[in-house]
């Protein structure tokens, strides 16, 4: 896709020396039938240039290149209009690089957006309690549960306060779609006060580009995806549904840092020697899930009641099993999962991912998280 928009702005760009030759009696083109005065041919050649610095800028990702593109179609199509008649065919030209400067700008807006929501999150969070983990800190939490604490390695550590993961995914959009995409995502964890920023990019059928962004933030939760970060494909928020489950997806995924368990906000209850429930409240929203593990301790699902969609009137079950645990950071964690709903007849599994990296107490974000 890069690749050809470069090919098309390339000729487009190398065409305006047409008008530059012509000024300056360099070369004679008769498909230019008006005669260029050498002011007019410097625009030209001006013009020419800033589409080659858009080529360049684009080709090395400087993230402001759009701007440069937009200032070359404002010039070109301006010496589109003065030689209407010989040149008018270019406006097509421009309207393809347009449409393209229009995505790349709209993409620079949703990272910065992020990356300002991202900022806000850390800037928030407070510091806790830095007093190493131990077995009489467990106590009070049900057997299972200090069973998983002791197996996942974190007694002996210190608290976990912010985190920093990438994922790799596999994404199966519809029931019945046979073909699962690929996408990356990274997410961005506090503990005190609880919050996450999740950020995914997909390429589908090579060409459409789809970004999503969910976020938990002060008790709420926001779902966005967008089709080249410019086109609403959902947009859920201010939703009492949408926070609850945002909330709960928070709780699932504490399982890649499980000191977050000893958190003020989650209430555990035991259910038998293998599963605990789990019950979160914060900021006034409530979502609750229940955690199953194996005889030595390592996680294996976590299972909750959970508004699929914001239209829905009754909560379907989801589940998170964990199908691969790794140490990583001295720290036990399941590094590949897969996420099903049952929708009544029959389960759905609509996502795969693997954790590719996972970091934690972040001194401050890292820049190449920063949108």
């Amino acid at each position: 896709m890069k690749v050809s928009l470069a090919i098309l702005i390339a000729i487009h760009g190398i065409i305006h020396l047409i008008g530059f030759f012509k000024a300056f009696g360099i070369l004679e083109f008769n498909a230019i039938t008006h005669s260029i005065s050498k002011t007019f041919g410097l625009v030209w050649l001006l013009t020419f240039v800033l589409f080659a610095m858009t080529i360049g800028s684009m080709l090395c990702y400087f993230e402001y290149w759009w701007a440069i593109g937009v200032i070359a179609i404002i010039l070109s199509q301006f010496l589109i209009f003065n030689n209407w008649s010989d040149t008018k065919f270019g406006t097509t030209a421009n309207i393809m690089i347009l449409g393209a400067t229009i995505i790349a700008y709209s993409t620079f807006q949703f990272k910065n957006k992020v990356r300002e929501e991202r900022e806000q999150i850390f800037e928030n969070s407070e510091n806790i309690d830095r007093t190493i983990v131990t077995k009489e800190a467990i106590l009070k939490l049900p057997q299972t549960v200090q069973k998983w604490l002791i197996y996942s390695g974190v007694v002996g550590k210190e608290p976990i306060s912010s985190v920093h993961l990438t994922q790799d995914l596999q994404l199966n959009m519809k029931e019945d779609q046979k073909v699962w995409h690929v996408a990356e995502a990274d997410q961005y964890f506090t503990i005190q006060p609880p919050a996450f920023n999740w950020k995914t990019t997909m390429q589908m059928n090579s060409v459409v580009n789809i970004v999503g962004r969910d976020k938990f933030e002060n008790g709420c939760g926001e779902m966005s995806i967008r089709m080249f970060s410019l086109i609403p494909i959902a947009d859920a928020k201010n939703n009492e549904k949408v926070n609850e489950a945002t909330l709960q997806r928070y709780l699932a995924e504490i399982v890649w840092f499980p000191t977050a368990a000893l958190s003020p906000y989650i209430k555990w209850e035991p259910i038998d020697d293998q599963s605990a429930k789990a019950v979160m409240n914060y900021q006034g929203t409530e979502g609750s899930g229940i955690f199953h593990f194996d005889n030595k301790g390592e996680f294996i699902k976590f299972t909750a009641l959970r508004f699929k969609d914001v239209k829905d009137n009754e909560r379907k079950l989801w589940t998170v099993s964990a199908t691969k645990t790794e140490e990583h950071n001295g720290v036990k964690i399941p590094v590949k999962c897969e996420v099903r709903w049952n929708l009544g007849s029959e389960d759905w599994t609509w996502l795969k991912l693997k954790i590719t990296d996972i970091k934690y107490n972040l001194k401050e974000m890292p820049v190449a998280n920063k949108g």
